[in-house]
């Protein structure tokens, strides 16, 4: 295959700023395809398309003569591909492995991709979020193609790979599917469909050495492990490589530490994620824990306000914010004060509409030896920073 499968193409990318379209950007780029895009906001994920050409605001305008790849989020704005078959064109041209799950999946892709690369096999990736150790979240190799996939809007139906894992199932899109037993089924078709599967749930957590903490990071190696055998790597090269892996932005990241305050920023929101990364972070044995959580997605808010507060009960503190939307309508009377109604005793409650909001109240309560963690899909990463930069020196 050439080097620069897209050379002579260009393609406009509607919500460039995503997890998954950065991604995309960066693979078409590097396949020789000149790359636009367009986005509602500043993310984070800008900060690796230097280079790119971005509007940022307004409406999306694409040019004439681009093919344009357009976001779920962003399908009402303009018409153009859906980024899913865009998705099935790449993973169609190589041997792929492809990870799906409720949690981990993007941890668990990029762990695949390091040890491939570790071990000089030279893989190309896309997963969703920013791997420091690999240069950002998407590369280009001619080996295996490791790709993180996404069962929200079913895309992952579309991929046909080498390798199918799925980490986990747990209903966490309510408007996609009815039930988990739906989604359980949905997996199980994807699954069937590839000469070689791996089910993580079926393996015992992963025992050897690594890098990153938390019982749920040693289920997700199990897989990776897995992954990497039917892939013909020896395990005990696998183990070895798979040591070094230092983890993804915004998957327990420390975003920094001043005046005996430590922040991290997780990813983390759903209450299984949410609970497993206030666990985590229990094993720093702070004086007192708080959380800050941005609720993402107005039906997945009123369908778990429950059970995410009650997993915020995990911290000594808890933090909500208003919901960020985007990818569904607001709903009458869904907002994150829901989430913080559901907050047990004795966890001290605080409600903050705004991000700006949320990083002066953190700043009010937070005492040297506190941990502050920031948790959510949209713009947590904004509040972490903020709280840094208040902490005193």
């Amino acid at each position: 295959m050439s080097d620069r499968p897209f050379a002579g193409r260009r393609f406009y990318f509607v919500g460039i700023g995503g997890a998954g379209l950065s991604a995309y950007a960066n693979f078409a780029r590097a396949w020789g395809a000149e790359v636009r895009g367009w986005d509602l906001r500043e993310t984070i994920f800008l900060e690796a398309l230097d280079g790119i050409e971005v509007d940022v605001g307004g409406e999306p305008l694409p040019p004439h003569g681009f093919e344009v790849i357009v976001s779920t989020a962003h399908t009402d704005r303009v018409e153009g591909r859906p980024r899913a078959e865009f998705l099935a064109e790449l993973v169609a041209r190589r041997r792929s492995i492809v990870v799906g799950g409720a949690h981990g999946k993007t941890t668990t892709a990029a762990m695949i991709a390091y040890v491939l690369r570790e071990l000089g096999l030279d893989p190309a990736w896309i997963v969703g979020g920013v791997v420091p150790q690999l240069g950002g979240n998407a590369g280009v190799g001619e080996g295996w193609l490791v790709v993180e996939g996404d069962e929200s809007d079913r895309s992952i139906g579309l991929l046909e790979p080498e390798i199918a894992v799925v980490t986990n199932v747990e209903l966490d899109h309510h408007g996609s599917y009815a039930s988990e037993a739906e989604l359980a089924a949905y997996f199980d078709e994807w699954l069937a469909r590839a000469p070689s599967a791996v089910r993580g749930w079926e393996l015992e957590p992963a025992d050897g050495s690594l890098s990153i903490p938390g019982e749920h990071n040693r289920r997700n190696a199990a897989a990776v492990l897995a992954a990497l055998e039917l892939a013909g790597v020896a395990r005990a090269e696998a183990e070895r490589a798979l040591a070094g892996f230092t983890g993804v932005a915004r998957r327990f990241e420390l975003v920094g530490e001043r005046g005996g305050v430590r922040v991290l920023d997780d990813y983390g929101h759903n209450p299984t994620e949410i609970a497993a990364t206030l666990a985590t972070a229990r094993e720093l044995q702070p004086r007192t824990l708080i959380a800050v959580y941005q609720p993402h997605v107005f039906e997945r808010t009123r369908q778990l306000y429950r059970e995410l507060g009650a997993a915020l009960g995990l911290a000594d503190g808890a933090i909500v914010t208003d919901v960020i939307g985007g990818r569904d309508a607001p709903r009458p009377g869904v907002t994150g004060k829901l989430v913080l109604d559901y907050v047990p005793a004795p966890t001290r409650r605080g409600w903050a509409p705004g991000l700006d909001d949320a990083a002066k109240l953190a700043l009010a309560w937070a005492r040297p030896g506190d941990a502050i963690v920031t948790l959510g899909v949209g713009e947590p990463w904004r509040i972490a920073r903020e709280i840094v930069e208040g902490l005193p020196a």
